[in-house]
């Protein structure tokens, strides 16, 4: 990674983050519901969502041609299809939290991320409505608006706050699966939260106002590996949900500080999964297998 300037990289994301900020706090100050132009009723797009990505992906590309870029609505026009290379990679999110964007809940950010070798090593996730800004580059720490941030210390689940999503998907399948998930860990946990951001619950991890947080099936890469980097430098873990090795491009995610990871996952993988959610890695090439065996 020599050949690369991670601070200049953070610099660059830093001041994209901030001009698609702007185009979202203008938006929301103009009235947002008006915005939408597609959505399945739960996963809704809006005119924001595509003028951020295009000015952050102007603002990138200028600054490193020859770098790859993976944005949200960019992969959703192409089918929604990644794949990944060890180039390294802008994977964006121009507008995390539509829906709340869109209903004037106040947790949507900006989220923009460096990979390199499918490895996340500059983050930054920016919130205009709240004015928080939390920053990271791989060995450089994390930050909230300048100032060190760090994952709590709690080491019992039992006295975790945890964080989760709903998500978009509506099947029956889908959604006893996600309300069994929430059942057993808030069993096992003082109580759960849902902000409605993937990102912004990550870097509620990182900052110790949550001490673990999970998802399954959300967008893809550009949801979380901005937060991933923001999390291990303020010494966070991810984890997928089964308690394996994370990545990036898994639509998978088990964030916690750094005790908590493995009581989070040893509950959840003891809930129900659904056919329709993404597997965990390694267990859809075994599913692949004992069906081409089968034949």
């Amino acid at each position: 990674m020599a050949d690369i300037d991670l601070d200049a990289a953070l610099r660059v994301a830093v001041d994209a983050a901030r001009v698609a900020g702007a185009i979202i706090a203008d938006a929301w100050g103009n009235g947002a519901k008006g915005e939408v132009t597609k959505s399945s009723h739960v996963d809704l797009v809006t005119e924001t969502d595509k003028k951020c990505e295009d000015v952050i992906r102007t603002r990138l590309m200028e600054a490193f041609p020859a770098h790859s870029f993976i944005g949200e609505e960019e992969a959703a026009e192409a089918g929604g299809a990644v794949t990944l290379t060890d180039e390294p990679t802008w994977m964006v999110d121009p507008l995390d939290g539509t829906t709340n964007f869109v209903h004037g809940y106040p947790f949507s950010c900006v989220c923009v991320a460096l990979a390199v070798k499918q490895e996340p090593v500059v983050g930054v996730v920016y919130n205009p409505i709240l004015q928080e800004l939390f920053t990271a580059r791989q060995g450089g720490g994390a930050f909230r608006n300048d100032r060190p941030i760090r994952v709590s210390g709690t080491t019992d689940l039992r006295q975790a706050l945890v964080g989760t999503e709903i998500g978009t998907t509506r099947d029956a399948e889908t959604v006893e699966a996600m309300l069994d998930r929430v059942k057993q860990l808030t069993a096992a946990s003082r109580s759960l939260r849902c902000c409605g951001s993937c990102a912004m619950n990550i870097c509620g991890v990182a900052c110790g106002r949550l001490d673990a947080f999970y998802e399954i099936g959300f967008g893809g890469c550009w949801d979380v590996a901005a937060g991933a980097i923001i999390l291990r430098e303020a010494g966070g873990q991810l984890l997928d949900p089964s308690g394996g090795p994370w990545h990036v491009n898994s639509r998978r995610v088990l964030a916690a500080n750094a005790h908590l990871g493995p009581a989070a996952a040893a509950v959840l993988k003891g809930c129900k999964v659904s056919s329709k959610e993404p597997a965990a890695p390694g267990e859809a090439d075994a599913a692949a297998a004992a069906a081409d065996w089968s034949v």
